[in-house]
């Protein structure tokens, strides 16, 4: 069984030690100098690439991925990855102060926050994205769907304007891998059988059937006008969005004051249209999956705003949202058709991005 292993920890581990997790950050300080990180992309990289923790600590177990970081201050701390143990995982040991276990199951991640914020716990869940231009909905998927409220018409985009809308927690805690170690993993339905033995999740389980999907969907070819790419590494998602910007761009991601659990109105106190006037965008948006995925497109004909709102309850957001002028070419089953009571192509319609997706535009 530990053999069996031995070629997961190889990459696992490498990934994890901090010199391996800073390599996305020097990337990005290289192509994008004096480019703010927005939250969304800080809270996807290993939390020791952007801290001074001496140690971080990730479980791959049944039911998810478990990460966590814990500083310490009079050890020298070392990596420890087992395998074997009570449940079956994997777990191995080297200096520096990494905890990594491999076991059966799926992918979720728990990181202690720091500060003394308590630990966020994520899993995965089935189910296409409904930011896809070609999802389809299903009619009961309109019911306690949080992406329902999401969607709304450009003409209500305005100052006063009034939305019912549930801001949470990144529900995705998937890092980042260095670009070295993600090329290294197949990424495709025809290798998915040594993807899903590499992580030691069951073909039949919740967890192999959402990595699938997310490959999937990945694989699937683009609507007319659309360019899209599932970047597996930072660094890639930067060479995509360049390559179709240039250098001066700008991410985007919204942020909340505080996390609301509810459903609640909000009211809209400005919106500042960003980037520049030729409607040129690349949105990504977060998958699940073992690692961080982000499905990134563009298209010619979006516009992106900067959002800032307020709850009933005083919480402020800073939300991103997203127009899209033509949607002649969706599936006329999207789940923002249904909530709008619209046709493709008949008016703009909008979204705002929910926390772990990311908006490029052009820097003015």
């Amino acid at each position: 069984m530990e053999l069996k292993f031995l070629h997961i920890l190889t990459y696992l581990s490498l990934a994890l030690v901090a010199s391996h997790a800073a390599l996305p950050v020097t990337y990005w300080n290289t192509k994008l100098p004096n480019t703010p990180m927005p939250k969304a992309i800080k809270e996807s990289l290993q939390p020791s690439g952007l801290t001074e923790d001496k140690s971080t600590s990730v479980d791959v177990g049944k039911g998810g991925v478990n990460v966590g970081v814990d500083k310490g201050h009079h050890h020298s701390g070392g990596t420890n990855v087992n395998v074997g143990g009570n449940k079956g995982g994997v777990n191995v040991n080297t200096p520096g102060g990494t905890h990594v276990g491999v076991g059966k199951g799926g992918v979720g991640v728990t990181t202690p926050g720091h500060h003394g914020k308590p630990p966020v716990s994520v899993g995965v869940h089935p189910g296409p994205s409904p930011f896809l231009y070609n999802y389809a909905a299903k009619d009961d998927q309109l019911n306690d769907n949080p992406n329902v409220a999401l969607f709304f018409l450009e003409k209500d985009l305005h100052e006063g304007s009034n939305m019912k809308l549930k801001f949470v927690e990144n529900g995705n805690g998937a890092s980042f891998l260095p670009r070295q170690e993600a090329d290294s993993i197949p990424f495709s339905s025809e290798k998915m059988p040594e993807i899903l033995h590499k992580f030691s999740v069951d073909e039949d389980s919740e967890e192999g059937q959402v990595m699938k999907q997310t490959v999937r969907e990945c694989e699937e070819p683009g609507i007319k006008g659309e360019e899209k790419y599932c970047a597996t590494s930072l660094e890639s998602m930067i060479d995509f969005t360049t390559s179709k910007l240039g250098n001066k761009v700008q991410p985007l991601s919204t942020e909340t004051q505080k996390e609301n659990t509810e459903m609640q109105k909000y009211t809209i106190l400005g919106a500042k249209k960003m980037g520049n006037n030729n409607d040129k965008s690349v949105v990504c948006h977060k998958q699940n999956y073992a690692y961080a995925v982000f499905y990134c497109h563009k298209t010619e004909t979006t516009e992106s705003y900067m959002v800032s709102l307020v709850g009933v309850d005083g919480t402020k957001v800073k939300a991103v949202a997203v127009c899209h002028k033509d949607t002649s070419q969706w599936n006329p089953k999207h789940l923002a058709f249904k909530v709008l009571k619209v046709t493709p192509g008949s008016v703009p319609v909008c979204h705002f991005l929910p926390q772990d997706h990311i908006v490029w535009v052009p820097k003015n």
